[in-house]
C-alpha cells in the first residue's frame, strides 16, 4: 500500500514567555522543543496510534501535521505532496483529504447549528455548496449509525455516543483519505467507547481510511491500531507492530504504561506497575536519557547519554541503551 502520510525528522517548536509560560501576546516569545526530530509513515487503510502521558508532545505533533502549529524544520508529507512551509490557504486544498475528530464530542459541535448544518459545513467551507445538501446529510448519517430523525436536532440533545458519531460524519464528508482522532472516546461509558471503536474500523474497512489515534489510553488502541508508537517529552521511544509492543514492550517506559493497565485476573492485579514522578518540564530536559529520571532500571550511561534509534529483530524501532527485548 502507498503512504498517506510521512512524517521525518519533524521538529515543532511551542513559543512560551520568557517566566515559561505559554505565550499569550507581548515581547517576543522564547521557544521551547515539543516534538524533536519525529519519523513515521502511515499506509493507505492503516491505524497508526500515537499514545503518551499529557505533556508528550502528541497533540503538538497532530496540529503541526494539520499545518495549524508550525514546524520549525523536518518534512511532512502528504500524499506525496510536501505540506511543510504551507500557508493557510495553502493547505486548504488538502485538508479536504485530512480531517479531524476532536477530543470534546459534545463541546466540539457550536450549540447554535443543527446536526445537518454541521456535518454539511465542510461542503460551504470549501465551496462545495452546489451538492444536493439535504442528500448528503441523510448519506452520512446513515454511515455513521444514526437515522434522518437526528438531522434537525441540537448538540445539547446528543448523548455522548451520539455526538460523537456526529463528529465522525462530519470528517466524512468530504471522503478524506486520512483522519486525525485527537481521543476518540474521552469522556464515553466504555460500553459506547467500543461501539465507536467498532464504528470507526468498519468505516475503515469501508473506506480504505487511514487512521491517525492520539490518546493517552492504552486499552483503547489495542485492538484497533495496526502500529503503535509511544512518545515521551517529544520524541517517539518506541513504535512498531501494536500487538507486539504489548505482549512484550522493549522501553521501560512502554512497559510501565502497558503493566499500568488493570486486568480481569485477579492474579494480575498485583502486578500491575506505576511510573514514578512527574513528566519533567520541556524546559528543563534530563540530561542523557530523558526517562532516566523515572526508570527503574537506570544505568550511569542513561544519565548522560542520550540514546539513539536502534532497530530491534522483530522490526519496531526503540529509543533506549538497554531494550527490554533484542
Amino acid at each position: 500500500m502507498h503512504s498517506v502520510l510521512d512524517v521525518d525528522n519533524l521538529r515543532v517548536g511551542v513559543p512560551v514567555s520568557s517566566h515559561g509560560i505559554p505565550f499569550m501576546g507581548g515581547s517576543s516569545p522564547n521557544f521551547v522543543e515539543a516534538v524533536c526530530g519525529v519519523s513515521f509513515q502511515i499506509a493507505a487503510g492503516e491505524t497508526y496510534a500515537l499514545v503518551g502521558e499529557s505533556g508528550s508532545g502528541k497533540t503538538t505533533l497532530a496540529l503541526s501535521i494539520a499545518g495549524l502549529a508550525k514546524a520549525h524544520s523536518g518534512s511532512i508529507k502528504f500524499e506525496g505532496q510536501e505540506l511543510s512551509g504551507f500557508s493557510k490557504q495553502e493547505m486548504m486544498a488538502y485538508r479536504r483529504d485530512m480531517a479531524f475528530v476532536f477530543q470534546d464530542p459534545i463541546g466540539s459541535l457550536s450549540p447554535r447549528f443543527s446536526v445537518k448544518s454541521l456535518i454539511v459545513e465542510p461542503f460551504k467551507i470549501h465551496d462545495l455548496s452546489d451538492r444536493d445538501l439535504d442528500s448528503e446529510a441523510s448519506r452520512l448519517l446513515n454511515l455513521v449509525g444514526l437515522t434522518n430523525d437526528f438531522a434537525d436536532r441540537y448538540p445539547h440533545q446528543l448523548s455522548g455516543g451520539q455526538a460523537r458519531r456526529v463528529g465522525v460524519a462530519r470528517a466524512l464528508a468530504l471522503e478524506p483519505s486520512l483522519i486525525i482522532a485527537d481521543e476518540p472516546t474521552a469522556g464515553l461509558d466504555v460500553s459506547v467507547q467500543g461501539e465507536i471503536l467498532n464504528l470507526m474500523r468498519d468505516l475503515q474497512g469501508r473506506q480504505g481510511l487511514a487512521y491517525l489515534i492520539i490518546t493517552h489510553n492504552l486499552p483503547v488502541v489495542r485492538h484497533i491500531c495496526d502500529r503503535l508508537a509511544i512518545m515521551y517529552l517529544g520524541r517517539i521511544v518506541e513504535q512498531g507492530d501494536g500487538e507486539v509492543i504489548f505482549v512484550k514492550p522493549a522501553h521501560p517506559y512502554t512497559e510501565a504504561l502497558v503493566h499500568g493497565i488493570p486486568q480481569p485476573d485477579p492474579d494480575k492485579r498485583r502486578e500491575l506497575m506505576s511510573i514514578e514522578g512527574e513528566v519533567p518540564s520541556l524546559l528543563n530536559r534530563p540530561t542523557g536519557c530523558e526517562f532516566h529520571t523515572r526508570c527503574k532500571y537506570v544505568q550511569d550511561r542513561c544519565r548522560i547519554e542520550r540514546p539513539e534509534e536502534q532497530q530491534l529483530t522483530d522490526g519496531r524501532t526503540v529509543q533506549c541503551h538497554f531494550p527490554l527485548i533484542n
